[in-house]
């Protein structure tokens, strides 16, 4: 094996984290360069004024995914960070005093389902015991292929469910369940994370898995937790970090990745390997080294930006869980207004997700921290005037369907939409969650962890593959990884 002097990384959310261990655990010597000040990508930390909030992922979802990252090298979650499981795991409201409770086990959320629709217990039963089967399949074996091949999905399991390939999760759902709502609460997984149900292939019901199955996790003081276990993780293993450094142009010679050009000054480099947004990447490559043209990136189905809002209330919230859903309004138009006819929705659907009901860090005594989410169309136009104005309509809401007074009391709103997405990750469109999971942007269909124009390029992330979300991140960094060793054993 050619040893590798140097590898740099661009870019430090989870997918760079998770590769920068794997390489490092090779014994290369692994520099990651982060254009903003604390590493984590999109799931930094915001701290003002007493409270505490992660910026993106606020969801912990596939346990199973993170304790075998860790267990990777030798480690545990709990060697880092404790977990704790939410009970309720969540809450969907429509109307006053009219919520769905979903419980932290299978049986209590079997009995839910059942007071609603007669008999919906026992068929959710049935499609949990498919989506437990897809899952398995899925998370534990498909998902850590590299995507090079369509012959990776061909296996004697997958071969069984070909057809859930070309149906989709609205239609599965809708043939065994007829109460609206509980349609809601089994699609909104895919919704909310990259594609209408409409589109998204029946397999991907193990998202249900993961929600009803595993349940709902929140690290003790939140997601950031998880970056700072994995960035502890790295420095164990001898990774480098440099922060404020912006990645200013990829060097490629004789068609093969040289340097980087990190705040004016040239760094060498043996491989180089981007954890920041695929199309991004490329812009920092001349025309005649970039593999995915313009045309193909807009024709690509990507998943939602968002309007988030980070809010400080002087005092405690009453009637709420850590996790909301609010779906008192159209939720069909909604996904309409994201994905068919991109545009402001006349009525959003929206996340609030209080921290500090379980992490007394999250907020001083006595006061509460909220982060509200409406999912978007990427590519929207966006300004100030329309987030106030879109706040003013979900903190309305949320007043009436909680029956409290909440907008006197904040003392403190910061607010992230599209253009921050561009500014401070150089997100396509502004995107939140990268590329949606359609048939057509599936495993060896999604762009490839390995540039198609330039030697020792190479990309993770959730424009390539598996898909988006924090657990196929963390899978991303190991397929690419193990890429790269492959490659230099092969020198």
């Amino acid at each position: 094996m050619k040893q590798i002097k140097k590898i740099t990384i661009i870019g430090s959310g989870f997918s760079a984290l998770a590769a920068s261990c794997y390489l490092a655990q090779s014994r290369l010597d692994v520099t990651v360069f982060e254009k903003n000040p604390t590493v984590g990508g999109r799931a930094r930390q915001l701290k003002i004024d007493g409270f505490t909030f992660d910026m993106g992922p606020s969801w912990y979802w596939m346990p199973d995914v993170f304790e075998r990252f860790f267990a990777d090298f030798g480690k545990k979650t709990s060697d880092y960070y404790e977990l704790i499981k939410l009970s309720p795991a969540y809450r969907v409201y429509y109307g006053i005093d009219d919520f769905i409770t979903i419980a932290d086990n299978l049986e209590d959320i079997l009995k839910s389902f059942e007071a609603i629709e007669k008999g919906s217990g026992a068929l959710l039963k049935k499609f949990m015991t498919k989506a437990k089967s897809n899952y398995d399949i899925a998370i534990k074996d498909l998902v850590y292929r590299p995507g090079v091949s369509p012959l990776e999905l061909i296996t004697p399991q997958t071969a069984m469910k070909v057809g859930q390939f070309f149906s989709n999760i609205s239609k599965d759902v809708r043939k065994k369940f007829n109460n609206e709502r509980l349609i809601q609460i089994l699609e909104f997984p895919v919704l909310f994370l990259g594609a209408k149900p409409s589109d998204t292939p029946s397999f991907y019901s193990f998202m249900n898995y993961a929600d009803f199955g595993l349940g709902t996790w929140h690290p003790k003081t939140g997601m950031f937790d998880v970056v700072r276990a994995m960035e502890s993780l790295a420095l164990e293993l001898g990774v480098k970090f440099q922060t404020n450094a912006t990645i200013e142009k990829i060097i490629v010679e004789n068609k093969t990745a040289k340097a980087l050009l990190v705040n004016g000054e040239m760094i060498a480099s043996d491989l180089i390997l981007s954890g920041a947004d695929y199309h991004h990447t490329e812009t920092l490559l001349d025309h005649e080294h970039r593999a995915y043209s313009e045309k193909y990136w807009d024709s690509r189905v990507f998943a939602p930006s968002s309007l988030l809002f980070y809010v400080g209330f002087n005092k405690k919230i009453k009637n709420i869980s850590h996790h909301a859903l609010f779906f008192d309004v159209d939720f069909y138009q909604h996904a309409k207004d994201i994905y068919d006819e991109p545009q402001w929705p006349k009525e959003p659907l929206f996340y609030a997700n209080f921290p500090s009901l379980t992490d007394a860090t999250a907020a001083p005594v006595g006061m509460e921290s909220g982060f509200f989410l409406v999912p978007l169309a990427p590519g929207i136009n966006d300004t100030e005037a329309l987030r106030e104005e879109y706040f003013d309509k979900i903190i309305a809401r949320f007043e009436a369907l909680t029956q409290q007074s909440v907008k006197n009391s904040i003392i403190f709103k910061k607010s992230f939409c599209k253009n921050d997405f561009v500014s401070e990750y150089n997100s396509y469109k502004g995107n939140a969650y990268g590329m949606a999971n359609t048939l057509f942007q599936t495993a060896f269909l999604r762009p490839k962890l390995k540039s198609k124009k330039v030697k020792n390029l190479y990309f993770t992330g959730q424009l390539t593959v598996p898909g988006p979300g924090v657990p196929p991140a963390l899978i991303s960094g190991k397929l690419v990884s193990e890429l790269i060793n492959k490659q230099l054993l092969e020198q």
